[in-house]
Formats: structure tokens, C-alpha cells, sequence
């Protein structure tokens, strides 16, 4: 029963999904210059430098713990 009931909130789920939209359409105009299309311009690089740099110490702070565990 709890298989028949997830499936149909699946199927519900995915034949309505395109009508659950969470903002309406944007009413166009304002925006960045010809530099920025489509707007709004979003600036991405902020944090994702950031991150990227966390990951790849956390990345080297593994391998050196598994090269470290062989070692002994």
C-alpha cells in the first residue's frame, strides 16, 4: 500500500510539476548592459573560489592521511 501511494505522488508530482513555478515571470527590461545577457547579472565567483580551495585541501588532507597510514 505504501508502494502504490508513492508512486502516486510521484506521478502527481511529475505530471503537475511544471505547474508549480515558485516566482512569476520576470516583466523584463532594467538590468546589466550588452556585456551582461541574459539579466540580472549574478556575480558566481564570490564564494566558488573559496570553496574550491577548501575542497582541494580537504582533498590533500585525505591522501595524505591514507599515505600516511601506509607508511606504519
Amino acid at each position: 500500500m505504501k508502494k502504490f501511494f508513492a508512486t502516486l505522488i510521484l506521478a502527481l508530482g511529475l505530471g503537475f510539476g511544471t505547474q508549480l513555478i515558485a516566482q512569476p515571470p520576470d516583466p523584463g527590461g532594467g538590468g546589466g548592459g550588452p556585456s551582461c545577457f541574459p539579466p540580472p547579472c549574478i556575480p558566481i565567483d564570490g564564494g566558488l573560489s573559496l570553496l574550491l580551495v577548501a575542497g582541494v585541501a580537504y582533498g590533500g588532507k585525505k591522501v595524505y592521511d591514507m599515505n600516511k597510514g601506509k607508511e606504519q
